[in-house]
């Protein structure tokens, strides 16, 4: 597949190709664990790594290979692995380029699994990390120490949405000689590509938009091709977090409908974060593609549209919150982000919970926040549910 070609184009066919021995126009399920050699020769060669071939899915599948290859395109990457889940994404990035005694600096609001990860776990193998206290570019050069190996954050980040100049965090990174790398979760490569703009290694949960369907666990690392099968080789297989065939397939399903999902979402989200913002009943709004957003012009400037994703504070808190998600018919209270279906998630008692609560009031993740993952619905539909739920 040409990498001139249109990203939609790139969606339905990179890394696919008709099968040569059926004829299959669909990437094959190639539900197995091993594979079987003419020859001992050959067997050897290929555990050897002197020839190229399938031996064990723990080592490679034809069609998480097709999966890679498809996310390699639509990111602009050199390479890719995909791996069990996006938390296995994160941990396995990470630890290929941290060791003990090295240090990250990280952004302040990230997805509570991963802060989790930097602040708790990472310790345990002697590395630590600080959090910037901001989302500006010059408080990330600040936090940079001698030891430090590695710059992490997400843009827009889960759950308030925060916006981080990409280019400009890439050019401290650069100058300092340290790899950044951020989770694209929350966008997709539909709405960004943060390896054009000077990001070393992009993360993905391909749980949420690349699936779309709720029905697949997975993760994605995109990078340069030697820290991606050195990644392989030392981290993946042996911590083994890879992905199964099937689900690597469903995965490859869903990312032909990327770009026409992530249209119809980003429209519907548009209105329904102006419809909220103008709710008497409704304290805040975050969302960068309205203009009181502080990451309004900078989230215009570096994404093809502002994403699916809002995050909202009801007047009276939590109870109040608590209300709202109660009462929603159309909104599923579940805590992924991502599917066709629209989904209503409390923060502070879900995804953020293991976050200390000034951390997280700190950086906007307040005891009342709900979050929104807006799906393929009528908009009409979506904005009467909140509107007769937010009444109530």
């Amino acid at each position: 597949m040409n990498s001139s070609h249109q990203f939609a184009t790139r969606a339905v066919h990179a890394g696919e190709t008709i099968c040569g021995v059926t004829g299959a126009l669909d990437t094959p399920i190639y539900q197995s664990t091993t594979f079987a050699f003419e020859s001992a020769d050959e067997m050897a060669a290929i555990f050897g790594e002197e020839k190229f071939g399938y031996m064990y899915t723990r080592y490679g599948n034809p069609t998480i290979r097709a999966l890679e290859s498809k996310m390699a395109s639509l990111e602009g990457g050199e390479a890719a692995l995909a791996t069990a889940s996006g938390m296995a994404a994160i941990s396995s990035a990470i630890l290929g380029y941290v060791r003990a005694g090295d240090h990250v600096v990280a952004a302040r609001s990230l997805y509570g699994a991963a802060y989790d990860f930097l602040n708790r776990k990472l310790p345990r193998y002697g590395a630590s990390a600080a959090f910037v206290p901001s989302a500006r570019v010059e408080d990330f050069e600040k936090c940079i120490r001698p030891n430090t190996r590695l710059i992490y954050f997400e843009t827009p980040s889960n759950p308030v949405l925060e916006i981080i100049d990409m280019q400009g965090l890439a050019e401290v990174a650069r100058a300092r000689g340290i790899p950044l790398m951020m989770d694209n979760t929350f966008a997709s490569p539909a709405l960004q590509q943060p390896l054009a703009s000077g990001v070393t290694v992009v993360v993905h949960s391909a749980t949420k938009y690349l699936c779309g369907h709720g029905d697949a666990m997975g993760g994605i690392i995109v990078g340069p091709k030697p820290y991606i099968a050195d990644l392989s080789r030392e981290i993946v297989r042996d911590f083994g977090g890879v992905i199964s065939p099937f689900n690597a397939w469903l995965i490859l399903r869903g990312i032909h409908t990327l770009h026409l999902r992530m249209a119809a979402q980003c429209a519907s989200a548009s209105r329904i974060a102006e419809f909220l913002n103008a709710h008497p009943r409704v304290e805040r709004v975050n969302y960068p593609g309205l203009p009181g957003h502080p990451g309004h012009g900078l989230a215009r400037k570096q994404m093809k549209a502002f994403g699916a994703m809002i995050s909202f504070e009801v007047r009276g808190g939590y109870e109040a919150g608590k209300k709202v998600m109660d009462r929603v018919k159309i909104f599923a209270r579940a805590a992924s982000l991502g599917d066709t279906r629209s989904l209503i998630v409390h923060s502070a008692s879900t995804s953020h919970r293991a976050v200390p609560r000034e951390q997280r009031i700190a950086v906007g993740v307040s005891d009342g926040l709900v979050r929104l993952s807006i799906g393929v619905e009528a908009v009409e539909d979506l904005i009467d549910d909140l509107d007769q739920a937010l009444a109530s």
